[in-house]
């Protein structure tokens, strides 16, 4: 079997929280730095396709989903559905945790969870979107038809742009946007804000 890209299915989602954990350190392996390997899907992931699976794709192999691409058309409509349909239920589950230090991060996670704070969103760019993919895959052209395919969803809804977070020391993934037409529009914390205009 070879790769191929495909529409969201609710069946996807242990496969796409898997791809989440398996690139969450930077584009590199975060599995030891989580007790809860849930988590980062649960912040990253799970929301976005469960919100609006019309703008969520997957990449499968033979073993199994192997990348992804979910987004929301709407990024303050959406901080607004996760605060009263998919936040609540988190926090009860994730009570706030002090920092063990151990290495591990669930804390931060846990943290975020109980208050997202309010999205910073350009005007010219209201929709947002996290990828990743799987080494395995990486350098094959899965990475643009993915972000490729998500462009034309959202011009089919009349968004006239998307952006997206990216940690600066993942510089293979910065030049990758670059490549796809994202320019850095601003930086933040610890990461920078991408931009890709669909006009």
């Amino acid at each position: 079997m070879t790769a191929s890209m495909r529409p969201f299915h609710a069946s996807d989602l242990p496969g796409m929280y898997r791809v989440c954990l398996l690139t969450g350190a930077a584009g590199e392996d975060a599995t030891a730095l989580y007790r809860d390997p849930e988590l980062l899907g649960h912040v990253y992931c799970g929301p976005y396709p469960t919100a609006d699976p019309g703008l969520s794709f997957v990449v499968v192999d033979e073993q199994g989903i192997a990348g992804y691409v979910v987004a929301t058309a709407d990024t303050a409509a959406f901080a607004t559905w996760c605060e009263r349909a998919w936040w609540p239920v988190l926090r009860a589950r994730y009570p706030r945790l002090a920092d063990p230090r151990d290495g591990t991060a669930d804390h931060v996670l846990r943290a975020q969870i109980h208050d997202p704070g309010s999205p910073s969103v350009p005007a010219s760019a209201p929709a947002h979107l996290h990828i990743d993919l799987l080494p395995r895959l990486q350098g094959h052209g899965w990475g643009r038809r993915l972000i490729e395919t998500l462009a034309d969803a959202l011009r089919d809804r009349g968004v006239p742009g998307v952006h997206l977070g990216v940690d600066p020391r993942n510089t293979r993934a910065v030049a990758f946007y670059e490549h796809m037409g994202l320019v850095r529009d601003t930086a933040y914390g610890d990461g920078h804000r991408m931009v890709l205009d669909l006009r």
